[in-house]
């Protein structure tokens, strides 16, 4: 029965991974990538930051936050804020225009995911919620 469960879960990851991109790649959404839309939406929700801390709360290696918060900064979306005792180092804070978009992406993809939900419970709504949160908890 634990199997069953295991293969379940795994096959509904792997669809709800591919629809979900699906959801953030269509252009008519907005201009953002999840790597993006993600990076972005922990610096206005949790303040500026630097690349070792977001690699580590991301999981990913430095270059890759460099890489994406580098082409985040050149739209306009990010600035750094230099680090006063090292000239090396330096935070990333989101811009006005970089609130924006993530604004205006966070509610066209809020707007395709009420219309998804729209015949469940609310109960429904909450328990998958909280479920998805409590798996996510998992990785860190």
């Amino acid at each position: 029965m634990f199997e069953e469960s295991l293969e379940m879960i795994e096959l509904e990851l792997s669809i709800l991974i591919r629809r979900s991109t699906s959801i953030s790649s269509n252009r008519k959404i907005g201009n953002l990538d999840r790597a993006a839309y993600l990076l972005l939406r922990r610096i206005a929700s949790k303040g500026a930051a630097g690349v070792k801390v977001l690699a580590g709360e991301f999981k990913l290696d430095v270059s890759t936050i460099s890489r994406q918060a580098a082409a985040l900064e050149q739209k306009g979306y990010l600035y750094r804020i230099p680090d006063p005792l090292d000239g090396r180092a330096y935070t990333l804070q989101i811009t006005e225009l970089g609130t924006m978009e993530l604004n205006e992406f966070k509610q066209a993809r809020l707007v395709k995911i009420k219309e998804m939900l729209k015949d469940w419970p609310d109960e429904e709504r909450k328990v998958f919620g909280q479920l998805l949160k409590k798996f996510n908890q998992t990785f860190i």
